[in-house]
């Protein structure tokens, strides 16, 4: 059976001896139900046993004892131990040399470990991130596709309405203009809040050359304001009355003049008033 390069990795980490209790009771227990991957343990260990054995016990120097006790809080210094006669002697320097490639192979070996490890781990965290994602989008675009206990729950807001107020009538007034004796020739109507005026025109017409002119009066002005030439059309509106107070306007008094054709060139009346009116309130503001 081919083994993987975690596999392998995993059974030189074992020969060496670099592997926590747990992580050594996990390879036991494959080699105990793996022969193929028992045969690969044991030869890491042919293998690193055979480097081992290349290697001779070399006598640590004094002074490295001494750092060691230190390290671990026993900085007394002790005696040397002496090398046994029977003990062969010290590998030449080019024999020596063999331990670095026993230390430079289980450095590898470790380094190999740990970044398979971090790999597994990165992998895992991976797929869960991206278990997670799809949940998220199935659970927005799709669902119905999720188990019950994972849809995710309708949420009810309440939105609270609010329509804009209704708009309240303003105050109208309304004036008759006709002779005396005689049926209305105009009907005067003002707006009360923005105080732009309509008059109507009631079966009358001017003479050739002529036309009609509407005009204010009123004690508090120092003469007769016109307000345009009326009666052209059926209906003619117009904002002029927005210029003045609104008392004034609704105590005013108006007058119809006949000027020559488009109205006095002056702005004075040319002619005595030929129909008057005053405002009567029709419809009261809603204030009442």
């Amino acid at each position: 059976m081919a083994y993987s390069d975690d596999h392998i990795a995993l059974a030189a980490e074992y020969a060496l001896g670099t592997l926590d209790a747990n992580e050594r009771a996990q390879v036991e227990s494959m080699m105990s139900a793996d022969r193929g991957f028992a045969d690969v343990v044991l030869a890491w260990e042919h293998r690193l046993g055979v480097l081992n054995q290349m290697v001779g016990s070399v006598e640590p120097r004094p002074e490295v004892w001494d750092k060691i006790r230190a390290a671990i809080g026993h900085s007394e210094p002790q005696p040397p131990v002496l090398q046994s006669p029977t003990e062969p002697p010290p590998l030449a320097p080019e024999v020596e040399a063999a331990p670095a490639v026993s230390a430079d192979t289980s450095n590898l070996i470790r380094l190999e470990g740990r970044a398979r490890r971090w790999r597994l781990v990165a992998a895992a965290t991976s797929a869960i991130a991206a278990a997670l994602l799809m949940l998220i989008g199935i659970g927005v675009s799709m669902p119905d596709l999720l188990p019950d206990n994972m849809r995710p729950k309708p949420k009810t807001e309440v939105v609270e309405a609010r329509l804009p107020p209704a708009p309240q009538p303003s105050a109208q007034y309304v004036a008759m203009l006709q002779k005396e004796g005689g049926g209305p020739a105009f009907i005067l109507t003002v707006d009360g809040a923005t105080r732009d005026f309509t008059a109507r025109k009631l079966g009358v017409s001017a003479e050739a050359g002529s036309s009609y002119e509407l005009w204010l009066i009123s004690d508090k002005l120092p003469k007769p304001r016109s307000l345009g030439v009326i009666g052209a059309n059926e209906f003619t509106s117009r904002p002029v009355l927005a210029a003045y107070d609104a008392d004034l306007v609704k105590s005013a008094t108006y007058a119809v003049t006949i000027e020559q054709a488009g109205g006095s060139p002056d702005g004075n009346p040319h002619s005595a008033p030929i129909l008057t009116a005053k405002l009567i309130e029709t419809v009261p503001p809603p204030s009442r």
